[in-house]
């Protein structure tokens, strides 16, 4: 203990000369001393020299209130502790500002003399060493007792003080026990340091439970607002919460799903039953999911969920319908429908006529057959038709019934499960008429479909079921069908090579497209554009066009229709010289073509084409030419290697080997 009556002279001493007796003082108090004095504090000043207005002490309890409800209990178990005895809790913020005090109404009242009143700075430089004051300047616990006080009017005093950090590691208040000096004891600061050990913890638990809230609040409002169905269950599979888009997907409401069993939701799933009582995962499993009205075909997720000693405690279900994997999976591998009416050029009665018929089969779900020679732009119909429609955000599936073999055509129209035959993907994999659900399926040559086919065809198409190859489950498909030939499908009935009830039940609505020749009034139309779209496409500016070339190509009877006007405008511009179209560039068919007509009507003689035919002919024998020699030269250079001067070239080893045989060239 302090010798009183030596500490008492030496307080006079310091306060009179500013000489400091260091051996009669401790150093913490003989520190704070000169802190007061280089600060001018009042040591005759009773007590705190400043106090907060009404209207600041309200604003700054409240923004201590979490400060002050978590201490208060605290503060009142250390005043049990020593009721009766004279003390007083006192609570003060992290600049030294009363906001709480629990004690003996006596010592309160004595309190008041010195300002020691919520409100009130404590701060060294307002009252001079005291506790909290002091305990603020170090950041530390600390004790002052009687004359140990810089204040004379505070020397009947004793302070235990102890500052109190956040989680940040930032002083968030002191907490500090005070009474009359003759009762100091060092047990009363360890009193004053426990309780702020335990406030601290429970500052703690209050951020933890703090972010946890946002932690739960996030995750709940991802729950209730994903796309994604889910369910979520305990370790006896009983569902305790349900999301939203499960609750709209199964049309079923929370209220009557939760305390369900799951497989009273997903019927006899194995992978759900190893999940719950294993902890085992899983993921993109078909299902049927009973929903409100009927069964839903679904791919379901499964995701154990573990306590903090790995025991297994449930899991999470994610649900999603296959017409929406479906519609991505068709969105990013290219199947939808990119062409709309606006595309389709021609304005010959014969072209308008057939827009016409196909705009009205546009307003209903009617079966359409599209005829016509290939070339004519079925396809390009078909997808106007789907983006005219009320299908028009669904899928668009196309299928070439000529290019697919006839032991695949099954799969690929209907699908397979695991296992299905030999070579089968590991889980299956869904048919043309699932992936066209809600949307439209394109069956292009549908005339080189085989009669074994047609009859499951047919089947699909009037019951709008289909069952999986290997499988025996039924799975519901709501298609809009649109098929072209550019065979005569009527006779190939009367020929018994298509089926007569498939062929009626396909031309519910029949568009006959016209040939290019029957419309070749529209072939400088159908010029412009595809010379600008290829000219834009491989970057090459056209500046000249020789006046006999629209002619020439009205001249022609085009039985690749307009594909074949396509390709040859291409070429022609690949092949262009100073930047020009001339109609000498045109390929032989056409100019011979012309040629043969030219006689016919006497309207130009036989010297120009004898002169065109010349010309293409010293072209193709300089390109010969030109590749002999760059194949000559690889040759050489790569010492003989076939391999190497093929990938060069960008052709095959046995492409390279006729022509190294056509050129006579030695090895």
């Amino acid at each position: 203990m302090v010798n009183t009556q030596r500490l008492a002279g030496a307080w006079e001493k310091f306060i009179k000369t500013g000489i400091l007796d260091a051996d009669k003082v401790r150093p913490v108090i003989a520190e704070s001393w000169q802190r007061c004095r280089k600060a001018d504090v009042n040591p005759y000043c009773s007590g705190s020299r400043q106090v907060l207005k009404e209207p600041e002490l309200t604003q700054l309890l409240n923004r201590k209130k979490d400060l002050i409800a978590i201490t208060r209990p605290f503060m009142e178990n250390v005043y049990n502790f020593v009721a009766g005895s004279g003390f007083i809790v006192i609570l003060s913020d992290e600049n030294g500002n009363i906001i709480e005090t629990l004690g003996d109404k006596h010592t309160q009242k004595m309190g008041l003399e010195i300002n020691l009143i919520p409100g009130s700075s404590w701060l060294e430089e307002e009252a001079g060493t005291n506790g909290v004051g002091t305990a603020l300047a170090l950041a530390k616990p600390v004790q002052v007792s009687g004359e140990e006080h810089y204040c004379q009017k505070i020397h009947t005093w004793t302070c235990s003080a102890a500052p109190i950090f956040d989680c940040n590691g930032q002083m968030a208040g002191i907490l500090q026990m005070s009474g009359p000096s003759y009762a100091s004891h060092l047990h009363t600061l360890g009193m004053v340091v426990a309780a702020v050990k335990a406030i601290e913890e429970q500052l703690r638990v209050q951020q933890k439970n703090r972010e946890l809230k946002v932690v739960y609040s996030r995750m709940n409002n991802i729950f209730n607002t994903m796309s994604d169905g889910v369910i979520i269950v305990d370790s006896r599979g009983i569902i305790q919460q349900v999301n939203p888009s499960a609750e709209g997907l199964l049309e079923k409401s929370s209220h009557n799903m939760e305390g369900l069993h799951l497989e009273e939701v997903f019927q006899n799933i194995p992978r759900i039953k190893e999940m719950i009582y294993s902890g085992k995962s899983f993921s993109n499993t078909e299902v049927l999911a009973e929903s409100g009205k009927s069964n839903i075909h679904c791919l379901i997720s499964g995701k154990a969920i573990q306590d903090d000693r790995g025991f297994n405690t449930g899991g999470a279900i994610i649900i999603n319908p296959i017409n929406k994997i479906k519609k991505l999976v068709n969105r990013f591998s290219g199947a939808e429908a990119r062409f709309s009416f606006t595309d389709i050029l021609g304005k010959a009665p014969v072209i308008q006529e057939a827009v016409r018929v196909a705009s009205l089969a546009a307003e209903n779900d009617s079966n359409v057959l599209l005829e016509g020679e290939s070339g004519t732009g079925k396809e390009v119909f078909a997808q106007a038709i789907h983006n005219q429609s009320r299908r028009q955000k669904g899928p668009f599936v196309a299928l070439n019934c000529a290019a697919i073999p006839r032991e695949l055509m099954g799969s690929e129209l209907f699908g397979y499960v695991e296992g299905a035959f030999t070579g089968a993907y590991r889980g299956g994999r869904p048919g043309k008429f699932e992936l066209a659900s809600g949307g439209t399926l394109f069956l292009d040559e549908i005339g080189d479909m085989t009669m074994g086919k047609q009859g499951s065809l047919l089947r699909a198409i009037q019951e709008r079921k289909i069952v999986r190859i290997g499988d025996n489950k039924v799975i519901p498909v709501d298609v809009r069908i649109i098929c072209a030939t550019n065979k005569s499908l009527h006779a190939a009935v009367e020929k018994g090579n298509f089926r007569e009830d498939l062929y009626y039940r396909l031309k519910v609505i029949s568009i006959n497209l016209p040939p290019l020749r029957k419309h070749l009034e529209d072939i400088p139309l159908l010029f412009e554009y595809f010379l600008e779209e290829i000219s834009k496409r491989l970057q090459i500016n056209i500046k000249k066009i020789d006046p006999d070339l629209i002619p020439a190509l009205k001249n022609y009877d085009w039985p690749g229709n307009v594909r074949e006007l396509q390709n040859v405008i291409e070429r022609m511009v690949c092949i262009a010289r100073e930047n020009t179209l001339r109609a000498s560039d045109l390929p032989v068919e056409i100019l011979s073509h012309n040629s043969f007509k030219e006689q016919d009507s006497g309207k130009t003689n036989n010297s120009r084409a004898i002169s065109i035919r010349n010309e293409r002919e010293k072209k193709k024998q300089d390109l010969a030419e030109i590749e002999q020699q760059e194949i000559i030269k690889l040759l050489a250079e790569s010492g003989g290697n076939i391999s190497q001067v093929a990938r060069e070239m960008g052709i095959s080893r046995n492409t390279l080997y006729r022509k190294i045989k056509l050129y006579n060239i030695a090895l």
